[in-house]
């Protein structure tokens, strides 16, 4: 209830307080404005910020189009409050970084060549001509800021009507980079199931394409359909949920989101949760791949101790009974939590009561804190070296083992068998 309320809350702000009312802002597009008259639109918002501005949602990530280069950007941008990064230099890109601020600059551009992974593209200065080398019609809405919209593809028509359509020939859009055709199953997904047979015609047609593009560009887009709030939704779209097996094999039990979808509602579940409950099986394919797609070591961290922390609990019947506090003291209770719901969407017997029980559980379990180290030792009469902290651990197993109690006396006699 207080989520909603707070959602509604900051629906009406976004309403009166429009993101690109921000003095930061204005800031920036006096400066891309100096020089040039007033008839001269130099700068634009563009893509993401644009859609989510219409559609009354928040606005995370901010892209500006632009007719100046990126020496001219950062020529603009050196004696100010941002540091200027190059980020995407070679493709005209450069980000401005202040302390609340994080812009990406655009220069507008047309595609010269293209090969399906990358693009020669030559800087211009025409709008219509940029918003042609876009991929879809509502990611080619152009916002001014003083709010006025420039729409020469009709995207906010196919934004109102939730309507994913490519710009022009999706043939020809998706031979230009095939990565398109993950960003369209992102996109059909955020907005609806439905998709027309020219656009279908052609992904089916592509796919093998998408073997053309890095792991590193398929994975951030995998990434940005698992934060989708939809995308727990999947089995309702059979079109959707073949293509996105098709593209990802690796998903195999995409079933189990329909288990989620019980207790979806008072669960917060987010990308390290799917993707350990879709991926974790009795073949070890989260380890198959993190192996493909080159994951962070924190990401394989995660798939690892849930794996294992899962093999444990279906071996271990008082898991999350007798042996709770020690598995809390061991993991933590937001591991335990999250383990729970990871346990739900697998194992199909484990009913929505016993989920119920063990988060109650989880949540009223105390948590505790080891406080002997090594001053305590030294105090004691132990002398400082490397086996400190054998000792250490030793003490540590048997204060667990005692149900997190241990005495002086105990304490004393295990200093004493590692000191002789």
């Amino acid at each position: 209830m207080f989520d909603l309320s707070f959602n509604f809350i900051n629906k009406i702000k976004r309403n009166f307080f429009p993101f690109y009312k921000k003095k930061e802002l204005k800031f920036v597009f006096d400066k891309l404005q100096e020089g040039f008259s007033p008839d001269t639109t130099t700068a634009r918002f563009v893509g993401g910020c644009v859609r989510k501005h219409l559609t009354n949602d928040e606005v995370d990530d901010i892209d500006i189009a632009t007719i100046l280069n990126a020496d001219e950007i950062k020529e603009r941008f050196k004696d100010t409050d941002f540091e200027v990064v190059e980020t995407g230099i070679k493709h005209g890109t450069i980000t401005l970084v202040s302390e609340n601020l994080k812009l990406e600059l655009t220069t507008l551009r047309k595609d010269i060549e293209t090969d399906g992974r990358h693009a020669e593209v030559e800087y211009i200065d025409d709008w219509q001509l940029d918003s042609e080398r876009r991929d879809f019609t509502i990611n080619a809405i152009y916002l001014d800021i003083n709010g006025n919209i420039f729409d020469p593809q009709m995207g906010t028509v196919d934004l109102k009507n939730n309507n994913v359509k490519f710009i022009g020939d999706p043939q020809k859009r998706i031979e230009e980079d095939y990565l398109r055709i993950v960003r369209f199953i992102r996109f059909k997904i955020m907005y609806n199931d439905k998709v027309e047979s020219t656009s279908n015609d052609a992904i089916k047609q592509n796919l093998n394409g998408i073997k053309k593009i890095s792991k590193e560009r398929i994975l951030i887009e995998l990434y940005k359909i698992l934060d989708l709030k939809n995308f727990i939704h999947l089995n309702e779209s059979t079109y959707l949920k073949e293509i996105f097996s098709l593209i990802f094999p690796e998903f195999d039990n995409l079933k189990r989101l329909n288990r989620l979808l019980k207790i979806y509602d008072y669960s917060r579940i987010n990308r390290k949760i799917l993707l350990a409950a879709l991926l974790i099986d009795e073949k070890n394919n989260h380890e198959y791949f993190g192996h493909k797609y080159n994951v962070s070591n924190d990401i394989k961290k995660d798939l690892n101790l849930f794996a294992k922390n899962f093999k444990l609990l279906k071996e271990n019947k008082e898991f999350f009974k007798r042996d709770l506090e020690k598995n809390i003291y061991l993991n933590d209770k937001l591991h335990l939590i999250n383990l729970n719901i990871i346990n739900f969407a697998i194992e199909t017997k484990y009913e929505l009561k016993d989920f119920s029980e063990n988060l109650k559980r989880i949540l009223s379990s105390k948590t505790h804190k080891f406080t002997i180290d090594g001053k305590y030792l030294i105090k004691h009469g132990m002398q400082q070296g490397a086996i400190m902290g054998k000792v250490l651990k030793k003490i540590e197993e048997e204060w667990i083992k005692n149900n997190f109690k241990i005495s002086k006396n105990q304490i004393h006699e295990i200093i004493q068998l590692y000191s002789n």
